[in-house]
């Protein structure tokens, strides 16, 4: 038995974004670890911290015992304190002992997925006690790779990798949350259309239709006489969806239009990771 053909796409875009991480940070000097990246509160180190901590669980490792300190202002619920645990514990790692410690849960991971014959429906342990399906999880994984090996491609000035196979996951990870920023967040008007134009690496134009009930729906094609629409690059959509950029910080790399009242209501809700 081997990876289930479902899954393969999402062992495929870790595989590519965790190496690239490594290829990152392996040649970093120490003081080049407390760089600041777009994630909240995070650093390179914190980035790369949490980026082990996640593939520690995915490989069933038990959860360290660390009680936080209450001075971190970006802590706020029970999600972030959760996150914040495998990061605060190896905040005063070494560099050497942060690549070495990434080396070794990339080579046990990669062992796992070589491994890995479960049915991509079989029920796994997700962040704070849930329980999602193995698909889910692998899937949501890729993508939050992916997401912070673009935060450390910030932090370093070494873009790239924007139309990887972990780009592709992104795009649709993040589609299929638009409905629910569109009709429910922004509450956009029933019986409407709203389209997003977006070029560069990765390209789409997609509309969310809002039903006479208010519910969103995504659909591939265009709209005629659309309540708004918003055309932006690819990167730009990324880190507006992932909240390390505000609408205004961004608004030369952003053109709306239609109704500018909707088109503020979604540009204020459109980050969707926690």
């Amino acid at each position: 038995m081997s990876l289930h053909p479902t899954l393969q796409p999402y062992a495929d875009a870790w595989t590519h974004s965790i190496d690239a991480i490594a290829e990152l940070v392996m040649p970093l000097v120490e003081g080049e670890w407390n760089r600041r990246t777009p994630c909240p509160g995070w650093s390179v180190r914190d980035v790369v911290s949490h980026v082990i901590g996640l593939d520690c669980e995915m490989l069933g490792d038990p959860r360290p015992i660390h009680t936080l300190p209450r001075d971190l202002f970006h802590v706020t619920n029970d999600h972030q304190r959760y996150m914040e645990m495998q990061v605060d514990v190896r905040r005063h790692h070494t560099a050497p002992e942060m690549t070495s410690e990434l080396e070794y849960v990339i080579i046990r991971r990669n062992r796992q997925l070589r491994n890995e014959s479960r049915d991509p429906g079989t029920k796994v342990r997700g962040p704070l006690s849930t329980e999602q399906t193995l698909e889910e999880s692998m899937r949501g994984h890729a993508f939050t790779v992916w997401v912070h090996e673009q935060d450390l491609r910030t932090a370093l000035g070494r873009p790239g990798n924007l139309d990887s196979p972990g780009a592709h996951i992104a795009r649709d990870v993040l589609l299929a949350a638009l409905p629910e920023v569109v009709a429910v967040k922004a509450d956009a008007p029933r019986s409407s259309a709203i389209v997003f134009d977006v070029h560069g690496p990765i390209e789409f134009l997609r509309t969310i239709r809002i039903d006479i009930q208010g519910r969103g729906t995504l659909e591939s094609t265009p709209a005629l006489g659309p309540a708004a629409t918003l055309t932006l690059d690819w990167e730009t959509y990324v880190r507006l969806a992932c909240g390390r950029v505000t609408p205004e910080q961004v608004k030369d790399r952003l053109k709306t239009e239609g109704d500018p009242t909707l088109t503020g209501a979604i540009l204020r809700n459109f980050a969707v990771t926690p």
